[in-house]
């Protein structure tokens, strides 16, 4: 079909601002696909999939929908159009997908937008863009723009906003290169990061990719960790390094950089090789000082950057973390093997450091090692965590077990 974009909008109550869009596109010499979402009344243009259409893949009717509660209609059309867009797409009707609206016209299509694959260019205007937008993107590649005005008319304003938008997917589109992630005959391994770890993972990887392996390296913010899981899931890795699994102490301790209780899981349930060390959950994450719950106020801080607060964990919240890693990597079905920094497990946690306690880090040791199945392999190591050898040593055992398996 071309270079074409796919257009996801209300057309009975925004199809002016839609109409606009798709004629933006257009003037650039491409092909749009319109997908109609609206469900209140009759589009102000003709779409090339109708609202009946996206309804019919809820399992519902828009008759139905139009008798029932909004929620429930917003709910339902999520459904449709991400049945529909997923369709289409493989179909190879269009080559990336834009959408204007405010929450509910947001929820709807990034529901759609976050289901294609990474790499397809995916363009959001939103009223919602400057809030925390977490729960529309998830861990997809969707380009957040605010769109300054509600989607309510054409104005001086909405007409700029619209226009750049337009022009932004249009130069994604155009003269497309490959937007797939690309094969490649290096086996590529998944690396988990943190500011904290940053020595131990640049050395590592180096190593590997001195050895003809690609790294690809997450940071570990909560949604770093849960795009690496959902990438390790959908079979892109031949190997895991997962050196740092700080978002555990934020699920453990209420941060704000928690990768959710599945963090661990994929590798584990996947199969495939993986190193694993206590990276960084000496530290629980905060945003500034007035972020930090009062629970925790005679607890010991570092202040990381002027938006970053780190909170030292405590032997409670180590014996946690041990019993929930032990926990997930007892479900493996692949090798692993968990390597252990006994000087440290962060850059501040180091003796004369900020947050040195062998007391603490003990006690996750300790659990760990009760917890963990006996045919898991623990080595420790006398150094810190981004000490040279304490790196290369991982990137070694993880070669290793990638070469056997």
């Amino acid at each position: 079909m071309g270079e074409t974009v796919a257009i996801i909008g209300a057309l009975d109550t925004k199809g002016e601002e839609f109409a606009f869009l798709k004629a933006r596109i257009e003037e650039w010499g491409l092909k749009t696909f319109v997908f109609n979402t609206g469900v209140l009344g009759e589009p102000k243009f003709i779409p090339d999939v109708s609202a009946e259409e996206v309804a019919s893949y809820a399992n519902t009717t828009l008759e139905a929908l139009r008798n029932s509660d909004r929620g429930i209609a917003l709910d339902a059309m999520a459904v449709g159009i991400k049945g529909a867009v997923l369709k289409y797409f493989k179909e190879g009707l269009f080559d990336g997908i834009i959408s204007l609206g405010g929450g509910g016209g947001t929820g709807v299509s990034c529901t759609a937008m976050r289901e294609l694959p990474i790499g397809v260019p995916k363009i959001m205007v939103s009223t919602v863009a400057s809030a925390d937008v977490s729960p529309y993107i998830g861990t997809s590649d969707i380009n957040m723009m605010p769109s300054i005005v509600d989607v309510a008319g054409l104005n001086r304003i909405s007409i700029a906003i619209i226009s750049n938008a337009a022009n932004a997917i249009s130069g994604m589109v155009s003269k497309l290169q490959p937007q797939t992630i690309s094969a490649s005959s290096k086996p590529l391994i998944a690396a988990s990061m943190f500011g904290n770890t940053t020595r131990a993972v640049d050395h590592a990887r180096k190593i590997m990719e001195d050895a003809g392996y690609e790294v690809i390296v997450f940071h570990s913010t909560g949604t770093g960790g849960k795009t690496m899981e959902r990438l390790i899931s959908e079979g892109y890795f031949e190997g895991v390094l997962d050196i740092t699994t700080t978002e555990w102490a934020d699920e453990i301790c209420g941060g704000v950089l928690s990768a959710s209780e599945h963090r661990l899981e994929a590798a584990a349930i996947k199969g495939i090789p993986q190193i694993v060390t206590p990276g960084c959950i000496d530290m629980c994450n905060f945003w500034g000082t007035e972020s930090i719950p009062s629970k925790y106020q005679d607890r010991k801080f570092f202040h990381w950057n002027p938006n970053v607060t780190l909170m030292r964990t405590n032997v409670e919240e180590n014996i946690a973390m041990g019993k929930a890693f032990a926990e997930r990597l007892n479900k493996a079905i692949g090798p692993i093997h968990f390597i252990i920094p006994e000087k440290g497990f962060s850059e501040v946690d180091a003796p004369g450091k900020a947050f040195w306690n062998p007391e603490a880090n003990q006690a996750f040791i300790q659990t760990l090692e009760k917890n963990l199945r006996t045919d898991i392999p623990i080595t420790k190591m006398d150094n810190n965590i981004n000490d040279p050898d304490f790196s290369k040593k991982c990137a070694e055992i993880l070669m290793n077990m990638i070469k056997v398996s």
